[in-house]
């Protein structure tokens, strides 16, 4: 099952660093799979880090170190969101990116297609998801920035932070606290 989840991470034509077995394992638990589960019975949990590195073990016998979490989120996760292959945080855009809560899914789209392997139309469904994958990232960054909170500078410059935690209260520093106390 593992390669087969590579295999579909190669016709997805992800670079070259994503096509590995921590992907590949990365992708069949957002996706729900387990050994002999059929791909048009693929689900689309959501997810953290953790859990998937316990789903890897649970169900593939794979287990990494609990210090190697880092290296899921930053060398396989992200770039699954910056592909548009993986939505973060779907059931709270606005949770902060250093969250211990983040959550991830498998998109809605790359479900559809996961569902068709194996099937007669998976080459065209294929071909359609990787020709319609651009617009998925180029729409990636106007997504991001609609999360981002705008922060007025005492000399009317705007800086956008990302939503949430700590950028919440030093938006309301920078507004609030330096023009009553620290002026200019």
């Amino acid at each position: 099952m593992v390669s087969e989840a590579l295999s579909i991470l190669q016709a997805l034509e992800v670079p070259k660093e994503q096509q590995n077995e921590r992907s590949a394992l990365a992708l069949l638990a957002l996706l729900g799979m387990i050994p002999r589960k059929r791909w048009a019975d693929a689900e689309a949990p959501l997810l953290g880090i953790t859990e998937m590195m316990n789903y890897f073990e649970k169900h593939f016998g794979k287990k990494y170190a609990p210090n190697t979490r880092e290296t899921v989120r930053r060398f396989t996760i992200h770039q699954f969101v910056q592909m548009g292959l993986v939505l973060a945080n779907p059931d709270d855009p606005d949770r902060p990116v250093n969250s211990p809560d983040n959550r991830y899914q498998v998109a809605p789209a790359l479900l559809k297609l996961v569902r068709e392997d194996g099937s007669h139309s998976w080459s065209e469904s294929l071909k359609n998801f990787v020709n319609s994958s651009e617009m998925l990232r180029r729409l990636q960054p106007r997504e991001r920035q609609m999360a981002l909170i705008p922060v007025r500078l005492p000399d009317g410059r705007e800086l956008k932070l990302t939503a949430g935690g700590q950028n919440e209260l030093v938006k309301k520093i920078v507004e609030e606290f330096c023009p009553r106390f620290t002026p200019a």
